[in-house]
């Protein structure tokens, strides 16, 4: 599947063009929005290969096809470009219909796009504490605001009386949030998360997604790749 598992840097020449019939995710192995690309594409069963960039020396030729330099971003055989996560996942969903992951109803595809907007705001906080526990920081007041924000998140699933963010099978909004919850543990977050029981039994049931384990790594890898970039040294192509 993947055509080059170590990262590319500045001094890498381009990959040659997507062959027909496939799509190309550039990526970085260890990158939460770049997973839920990877989510999608194995969900859908998406025929692609994957190119990793290292985000510290990109080259050249990755900021002419996404100016940001972020992953992940799509590349079509024809040459179309498609970057932003939640962008690129919306267009896999479209483009190959097969297993559809956004609802078909119009008011549950806003849902779950009010929620994921609500989610933006989380994200941030298991950057913000784990980050600041490791610069010895006092992150109580991050803490506690992070913790709020889980108790919205769990009053959101328990209002839905599902498995699941979108019902009883995962769908997008699954995905979407879920890279973050695997690297809980590893950020040091995972004690926050004591008073959502919904929750932490939603994060139970995606570790057991068939999807989930094809694409995650153990707390142990996360670690080992965190601990080299907050060093300033990422170590993107770790196990490799």
């Amino acid at each position: 599947m993947a055509s080059s598992p170590k990262c590319l840097g500045k001094e890498c020449s381009a990959p040659g063009p997507v062959p027909n019939g496939q799509i190309r995710l550039y990526s970085m192995r260890f990158c939460p929005f770049a997973q839920r690309t990877r989510l999608v594409l194995t969900a859908k069963g998406v025929k692609h290969d994957i190119i990793n960039i290292n985000l510290v020396s990109k080259p050249d030729w990755f900021l002419k096809k996404n100016p940001f330099g972020t992953v992940p971003v799509l590349e079509t055989s024809s040459g179309q470009v498609i970057y932003e996560s939640p962008i690129t996942c919306e267009y896999l969903d479209e483009v190959y219909p097969e297993k559809k992951l956004l609802p078909s109803d119009p008011f549950e595809r806003a849902q779950q796009k009010m929620l994921l907007e609500l989610y933006s705001k989380v994200i941030p906080y298991f950057y913000k504490i784990s980050m600041g526990k490791k610069r010895g920081e006092d992150v109580s007041t991050a803490e506690a605001e992070f913790t709020e924000k889980l108790l919205q998140l769990n009053e959101a699933l328990a209002n839905k009386k599902t498995k699941y963010f979108g019902g009883d099978s995962i769908t997008m909004i699954d995905y979407l949030i879920w890279p973050w919850f695997e690297r809980a543990e590893m950020m040091g977050v995972k004690h926050c998360l004591a008073k959502t029981p919904e929750l932490r039994k939603w994060i139970e049931l995606m570790f057991e997604d068939p999807v989930v384990k094809a694409t995650m790594f153990n707390t142990d890898v996360h670690k080992v790749f965190f601990d080299s970039y907050m060093d300033g040294k990422p170590n993107y192509d770790y196990g490799l």
